[in-house]
């Protein structure tokens, strides 16, 4: 019997192998964000290729997934506050940023698409003053339970996604959106109902 160097090791312990490493470093980048004041809970996950500042105004509670490439952003301004709120078992595909002048609070069971863009605020313009230059406007952005956005979503700021909704790829969130709805486009309007059990 011949064997090829694919087959040495069985397919059930390849994952665990590769996940090894990986999951080493995310346990150090956590705890070190702990030191820094990250509120955290446990069995949490941080790949790495993304960014955190402002550790202690970010809140996250158990069992949440954020895959590489992941901006949990408060403003680079001192705060006593808690600017991000993140409940538990969320999972956050690659290159999720979280953006929060004033408050982003995310509930539990959601799923993120890869390139999602989370943000409470937004430039000030005109009357001639460069963007820049202008204070922030600053919101909040409140984000139900058992969601799942999809790939390229932008969520902005003043939006509520009720409990169970559905954003599609690509979508642009600028209103509130009830519980359990499915909403697409720029900007995003409901087409329709969750299936059942959501």
């Amino acid at each position: 019997m011949q064997l090829d160097s694919f087959t040495l090791v069985p397919a059930r312990v390849e994952p665990w192998l590769l996940r090894m490493p990986r999951s080493a470093v995310s346990r150090l980048r956590l705890l070190v964000y702990r030191v820094l004041g990250m509120r955290q809970g446990k069995n949490n996950r941080m790949e790495g290729g993304g960014r955190v500042r402002r550790c202690s105004q970010i809140a996250i509670g158990d069992n949440n997934a954020f895959t590489e490439g992941c901006w949990l952003w408060p403003e680079d301004t001192e705060f006593s506050g808690i600017r991000i709120r993140i409940g538990s078992s969320n999972y956050f595909n690659r290159n999720v940023m979280i953006d929060a002048c004033g408050s982003v609070e995310i509930g539990s069971n959601n799923m993120f698409g890869p390139d999602v863009y989370i943000t409470d605020s937004n430039h000030r313009f005109g009357g001639g003053i460069p963007p820049g230059q202008r204070p922030m406007d600053r919101g909040r952005v409140q984000i139900g339970d058992g969601c799942w956005i999809g790939t390229k979503a932008i969520i902005l700021k003043g939006v509520r996604l009720g409990d169970g909704c559905v954003v599609a790829a690509g979508a642009v969130v600028t209103r509130p959106v009830a519980a359990g709805q499915v909403v697409a486009g720029v900007p995003a309007r409901p087409i329709g109902g969750a299936e059942p059990g959501r």
